[in-house]
């Protein structure tokens, strides 16, 4: 296993894949972290004195040293993990594209070495795009918002636990994604499709009906992990949310949360695990018996 994993990184390593969507990744982190972040800082202003109030009491904290630099930093690498899902997507659609899938198969004692060993390899690829985009995204967030207003220190490192945790699973979720579909440019397409349009016009569009959709559809479980974290923070996650706060005002408080329905970190963690392994195993099935040749 362990040759099996060191040819997968070789693999990785030869094509210019994994550092050309390290640029992206690096631009998305750090302007959506930095803009969200100007506009954050200025909390009260931005949702209201009222609304800051009913959270900032409960939570027993000053309206001008609430941790905004927490949503700043949700929101960016929550749209940066997109990255990583993509490059996931060429593990195996990529391998089909490029014919090199057949000597994959070939030199490894069987499929399920095979696919397990570019499970790990990719895993390793995931935590080192999460540790990117939260490095890219930190330096964002102390160059756009107060020092006051920064994450505590426990705070910052569940970020950087929820980032890690997050890119992996994207990751991994775009390899089975691919692998299912066979096709990079159709899997890239409805990836980029649903997580930016479909499924956020569905929350919307749905929000007065049921409040949910946000909690346990791919995307809105994904952006859930560190999202939820932010939201924790500032105790308006579907779970605690201040009751004087009205339905549609708690959309928009998610919102600059980056995770509308998130009920809390480790809920969407768990749902989204269920969303990638759905993913993973249905890929895994396929490519057990797919012809080759």
């Amino acid at each position: 296993m362990g040759n099996l994993v060191k040819a997968e990184f070789r693999k990785t390593l030869s094509l210019n894949t994994w550092w050309v969507l390290i640029i992206p990744l690096v631009l998305v982190a750090f302007w959506l972290t930095f803009v969200w972040g100007k506009i954050t800082n200025d909390f009260a202003d931005f949702i209201g004195s009222s609304e800051v109030r009913d959270i900032s009491g409960p939570i027993g904290l000053d309206p001008d040293k609430l941790p905004v630099g927490l949503l700043a930093l949700a929101h960016g690498v929550n749209i940066a993990q997109l990255i990583p899902a993509l490059f996931g997507v060429f593990a195996l659609a990529g391998e089909y594209r490029s014919k090199t899938i057949t000597t994959t198969f070939l030199t490894a004692p069987n499929r399920i070495s095979a696919l397990t060993a570019k499970m790990l390899t990719y895993v390793g690829w995931g935590a080192i795009y999460g540790l990117i985009s939260f490095g890219v995204s930190a330096v964002a967030v102390m160059l756009s918002v107060d020092a006051g207003r920064w994450p505590t220190a426990g705070q910052w490192l569940a970020a950087l636990g929820g980032t890690v945790l997050a890119a992996v699973l994207v990751t991994l979720f775009g390899i089975g994604f691919g692998a299912v579909l066979r096709s990079v440019p159709l899997a890239v397409v409805l990836l980029l499709v649903w997580f930016l349009i479909i499924e956020n016009v569905l929350v919307f569009a749905l929000w007065g009906t049921t409040d949910i959709l946000g909690g346990i559809l791919p995307n809105g479980t994904a952006n859930g992990i560190v999202g939820g974290i932010a939201a924790s923070a500032f105790g308006i996650n579907s779970l605690n949310l201040p009751g004087n706060v009205d339905h549609w005002t708690q959309l928009g408080l998610q919102l600059a949360a980056g995770s509308p329905g998130v009920i809390s970190w480790w809920a969407s963690a768990l749902i989204f695990f269920a969303w990638t392994m759905v993913f993973f195993g249905l890929g895994w099935a396929g490519n057990q018996k797919r012809d080759i040749t």
